[in-house]
C-alpha cells in the first residue's frame, strides 16, 4: 500500500475511448496524440494499449525515439519536425515521418543525404503559430517533390477554436485550407479532437476539401476521456476517464472555530468541525492554485479542500459527522469527479493538470 498520489491509468476506458473517436469519423486514419507522457497518462503505456491506432504523434524526437526504442513499430509522427541536420538522420534512420513547418526545415531535406521520409507540409490557415501561408502551399510542394531526402508528401493544419461550436474562425480556416489542398493526390489531416467531435465536415473530408488521399485525424484529449469543450464532461461524448488520481487520508484532527490551516493561516474554520490532510500536493502535481472549496471526493461524498495546497499534503474539511479512517482513499479527479470539473478551481484547463502529474509513485494500470 502506498500512502502517496498516484494515478489509476484505466486501459479499458482508453480502448472505449478510441472507438468513440472512430465512430465519429468511421473512414479517417488515426494518429493518437500522445505527446507529454501521453498527457501524463504514460506514453509507454497508452501506445502499447492503442494497438488499433495507424500512427501516433509526439512533439519532439526525444519522445519518439523513446517510443522507437520501446518497440513500437507503428509510424510516428514528429509535430514539431526537426531542426539540425543530425536529428533529421536519425528521423531518416528511425523511419520517423516529419512535420514541415519554416523555410530551415525545407533547407535542411534539400541538403540531406541518402534516405527518405514521410514528411508532412504544415500550413497556418488562422493559428498563427507554426506554418506556412496556404498560398505558398503550391510552390512548397513543388520544391519538396523534388527533394530527394522526400519520401511521401502530405498535407496539414492546425485548428485554433474548433472548441467552440458558434465560433466562424474554424469555418474560415476550413476555407483556407481547401484553397490548398483540392485537387491534392496524398493524405490530408485538419481534425484534431474538438473537430472530430464537434464538426460534421470530418466525416468526409475528402467532400469537404476536395482532395483524394486519405484523411487522418489527431485525437488526443478525447482519447484520455476528457472533453475539449468548455461546460462538458468526457461523458456527454461517450468517453470515459482513463486516469484516477488519488491519494489517502494520512490524518485525522478535530479543527475547532477560529483556528487557522496552512500555510499562512489563509483558510480560518468558521465553525467546529474535523480535520483531514491528503497526501497530495503540488509535487505531485496538485496545483498550488487551487482554492478553497475545490471539491474532493471521499468515502461517496465530496469534500471541500481548505487552506493552502503544500508540496505533499493537502486539507479538507471532513464535517462534524465524519466517519472517515487513515488510509482512506481520497480520489481528486477521475470518473466520479471529471477534472472538467476541477480544472476551473484551479484557474487550469483539463490539460494542465492531466499533464501535470508528477508520477512520485509508480502508476497502477488497470483493464
Amino acid at each position: 500500500m502506498t500512502f502517496g498520489a498516484r494515478a489509476l491509468i484505466r486501459l479499458g476506458a482508453l480502448k472505449q475511448n478510441l472507438r468513440v473517436i472512430r465512430d465519429a469519423a468511421p473512414a479517417a486514419k488515426v494518429m493518437a496524440v500522445i505527446k507529454a507522457n501521453a498527457y501524463g497518462h504514460g506514453m509507454q503505456t497508452v501506445a502499447g494499449t492503442l494497438a488499433g491506432v495507424d500512427a501516433f504523434a509526439v512533439a519532439r524526437l526525444a519522445e519518439a525515439v523513446q517510443l522507437h526504442e520501446f518497440g513500437i513499430k507503428k509510424p510516428i509522427v514528429l509535430l514539431a519536425g526537426v531542426m539540425t541536420a543530425a536529428e533529421l538522420d536519425e528521423a531518416k534512420t528511425r523511419g520517423f515521418e516529419v512535420v514541415v513547418h519554416c523555410v530551415e526545415q525545407v533547407e535542411l531535406l534539400e541538403a540531406a543525404g541518402a534516405g527518405k521520409c514521410t514528411v508532412w507540409l504544415k500550413l497556418d490557415t488562422g493559428m498563427n503559430r507554426l506554418g506556412f501561408l496556404p498560398e505558398d502551399a503550391a510552390a512548397l510542394t513543388d520544391r519538396l517533390s523534388t527533394c530527394a531526402a522526400v519520401g511521401e508528401l502530405r498535407l496539414m493544419s492546425h485548428l485554433s477554436s474548433a472548441d467552440e461550436l458558434d465560433n466562424s474562425t474554424t469555418e474560415d480556416q476550413f476555407t483556407r485550407f481547401r484553397s490548398a489542398v483540392e485537387g491534392f493526390e496524398g493524405a490530408v489531416s485538419i481534425a484534431n479532437t474538438p473537430a472530430t467531435l464537434g464538426w460534421s465536415q470530418m466525416r468526409d473530408a475528402q467532400q469537404t476539401f476536395g482532395f483524394e488521399g486519405d484523411h487522418w485525424i489527431r485525437p488526443g484529449l478525447a482519447l484520455y476521456g476528457i472533453s475539449p469543450f468548455a461546460g462538458g464532461t468526457g461523458a456527454d461524448l461517450g468517453l470515459s476517464p482513463v486516469m484516477q488520481f488519488e491519494a489517502r487520508l494520512i490524518a485525522i484532527k478535530p479543527l475547532r472555530e477560529g483556528a487557522r490551516v496552512g500555510y499562512r493561516g489563509r483558510y480560518q474554520a468558521q465553525s467546529d468541525s474535523v480535520l483531514g490532510i491528503i497526501s497530495a500536493g503540488y509535487g505531485d502535481g496538485y496545483s498550488r492554485h487551487f482554492q478553497t472549496g475545490t471539491p474532493v471526493l471521499l468515502n461517496g461524498r465530496r469534500v471541500s479542500l481548505i487552506g493552502n495546497v503544500s508540496m505533499d499534503m493537502i486539507a479538507v474539511d471532513l464535517g462534524n459527522d465524519a466517519r472517515d479512517k487513515v488510509g482512506d482513499i481520497a480520489t481528486l479527479w477521475g470518473p466520479d469527479l471529471p477534472v472538467e470539473e476541477v480544472a476551473p478551481w484551479a484557474d487550469a484547463i483539463p490539460y494542465d493538470l492531466v499533464c501535470g502529474v508528477m508520477h512520485r509513485e509508480v502508476s497502477e494500470i488497470v483493464d
